[in-house]
């Protein structure tokens, strides 16, 4: 990894956001909480676009408190509690004012394993320590106090990385996304996208 390059300001400024889900598989999210690395594969990715999709929170531009940060330009942090427990790791895109965001479901761990597993309570290495969004946040030391935050100031404690790692077409599956029902037509949309056979990303739906 000491060859990988963090993403810049550029990367996230992209409208597609159907390209920018599947691009962000193999790229590695890092995260340093006082002075505590933690390095993962990003193997899973949801997509959310305002104002047509009656997913997104942001759908129809619903402009809130909450919803504000997805209103910034892309290379920002939306992070959200779900459920009232488990905190949701988006990553902004698109210019300021277009609220897209892309919803990373799991990495496969990398660097500092054990303090990832110490900070699960895992006695064991096994998927389900980062196979999930709101686990793999848990894991990498994320919350909802870091939204808002801009991934790509170089002072930022947690960033995106090209590892040199890109994943083939071939390799990436779509499905409809997770927890949706609620959406309608949209929950049909195959904008959930998974790397081919890596056993660190969630349950097929």
């Amino acid at each position: 990894m000491r060859n990988s390059v963090r993403l810049d300001w550029a990367f996230f400024q992209s409208e597609d956001i159907l390209h920018l889900s599947k691009a962000l598989l193999g790229k590695h999210l890092v995260t340093n909480f006082d002075e505590q690395r933690t390095v993962g594969r990003i193997v899973e990715t949801e997509a959310y676009r305002a104002p047509d999709d009656k997913a997104c929170h942001a759908h129809l531009n619903r402009f809130t408190k909450r919803t504000s940060v997805m209103f910034l330009e892309g290379g920002h942090a939306y992070v959200y509690l779900c459920y009232g427990i488990h905190h949701m790791f988006n990553i902004v895109t698109a210019p300021e004012g277009m609220a897209h965001a892309i919803l990373v479901r799991a990495v496969e761990p990398l660097e500092s394993v054990d303090l990832m597993m110490e900070r699960r309570g895992f006695d064991k290495l096994r998927p389900q320590l980062t196979a999930g969004p709101g686990v793999l946040t848990r894991a990498m030391g994320l919350t909802t106090a870091h939204t808002g935050m801009d991934m790509t100031s170089t002072d930022s404690p947690f960033w995106i990385e090209d590892a040199g790692e890109p994943v083939e077409e071939t390799q990436i599956i779509a499905s409809p996304r997770v927890g949706i029902d609620y959406a309608e037509e949209c929950a049909a949309w195959p904008w959930r996208f998974r790397i081919k056979d890596n056993k660190w990303t969630s349950k097929a739906k």
